[in-house]
């Protein structure tokens, strides 16, 4: 899990909202610009309309519990700020995980990294080729 900072100050908030790109769900509107540091740095804000304190801080924890799961496969150096909306406390938080990598592909900002068992096939892959081709000389 790769490690982020958040945001603090209300000019990083709102640089974002003035000159990020917004991708916008159904539980969420999600602000991506180009980061001043090198590192990811993540800000959640959740209105009072989503309710009390308790719905607002579980809605937080849900987004910052999904992007921390995904948040391996982002390119370093983009700022990101969340603002949830009410229907975020009927989900989970693997669904908000794949809407919020749904919207990194759209926004740029996704690499992808093969995971264990695509590297071990592409190890058999070549093992099996170098073998074949010691066959046939």
């Amino acid at each position: 899990m790769k490690q982020f900072i958040s945001h603090k100050e209300n000019k990083d908030f709102k640089r974002l909202y003035y000159r990020g790109k917004s991708f916008v769900d159904p539980c969420f509107v999600m602000y991506v610009a180009k980061g001043r540091a090198r590192q990811t740095r993540l800000g959640v804000t959740v209105g009072k309309k989503v309710g009390c304190a308790v719905y607002r801080n579980r809605a937080k924890r849900l987004l910052r519990a999904a992007f921390s799961t995904v948040s391996e496969n982002i390119v370093s150096g983009y700022d990101f700020v969340f603002v949830a909306r009410t229907r975020i406390l009927t989900k989970k938080s693997y669904t908000i995980a794949n809407s919020i990598e749904k919207h990194l592909k759209a926004a740029g900002v996704w690499r992808d990294i093969p995971s264990i068992e695509q590297d071990a096939d592409m190890v058999d892959k070549a093992l099996s080729e170098r073998h074949l081709s010691q066959k046939n000389i």
